[in-house]
């Protein structure tokens, strides 16, 4: 489904939702290989019922950065308890579930007033671990040529974007994301949310989130938030990072 592709909702007396009627009613997740990372199409465009992505890497993969114990409470837990709670939430809503995944919550406030708060918590909660995810690799290698000339022309080079991002995922307060996005030009920037939002909902769009929940880090680090911040840059996909900012310049 084009990300432009205007929504609206029968219930609560809005405009019929305008969905392109190829699009399978079964989530994009199914038939796709463990080792297979998810494109942009597959995250984004994925619709109800929606099912937990599997990783491409093992749970214990991404030691020492994260440990083994901390990424199966994380993806199991965590993650299938959003799935969960959204997709009880639009069970008996018809009218969203042709909507994809980013539709759901770039638009959330336009819903059902009912079901406003499930799809802003658990609708992003859902988006945010699958960028977070396929954002991951167990065999990091340096950004490319062309990702690096982005990070040059808009923070000074990768150490200086380092540096920034590093700040500003610190400077988080209690439970929320640090995320890398790029508006509607291609000019990327850094940017916060609390929770579960995510930037899509602002306006701008998600190529590299980073989660500084608790859970996400506390059995491992305690309160080091720093050090995992930096234990986590060396796990980036640059790859997907690319693929993400391509996606969402190619559906303006």
């Amino acid at each position: 489904m084009d990300r432009k592709t205007a929504l609206s909702y029968v219930v609560t007396g809005l405009a019929t939702l305008i969905f392109n009627p190829a699009l399978k009613t079964t989530s994009l997740l199914s038939g796709l290989k463990k080792d297979q990372y998810l494109s942009p199409k597959d995250i984004f465009e994925q619709i109800y019922p929606f099912s937990l992505p599997e990783l491409v890497y093992s749970y214990s993969g991404l030691e020492p950065a994260i440990d083994k114990e901390t990424m199966i409470i994380h993806h199991t837990k965590h993650h299938q308890g959003y799935i969960n709670k959204l997709n009880a939430a639009l069970k008996e809503v018809p009218a969203l579930q042709k909507a994809s995944l980013l539709t759901l919550v770039e638009q959330w406030k336009a819903s059902p007033e009912e079901s406003q708060l499930a799809i802003r918590n658990h609708g992003g909660g859902h988006l945010n671990h699958a960028i977070f995810w396929n954002t991951l690799t167990d065999s990091p290698k340096k950004p490319s040529t062309e990702m690096n000339s982005l990070l040059v022309r808009d923070f000074g080079g990768y150490e200086e974007f380092n540096k920034a991002f590093s700040e500003v995922a610190k400077s988080v307060f209690g439970s929320g994301w640090a995320w890398l996005v790029t508006d509607a030009k291609g000019s990327l920037s850094i940017t916060t949310t609390t929770n579960q939002d995510n930037p899509i909902s602002s306006g701008i769009y998600p190529i590299l989130g980073l989660d500084v929940w608790e859970h996400a880090y506390y059995l491992n680090y305690q309160n080091r938030r720093s050090d995992y911040i930096q234990s986590w840059f060396a796990l980036i996909n640059w790859d997907m990072v690319f693929q993400f900012y391509q996606y969402f310049l190619n559906t303006q």
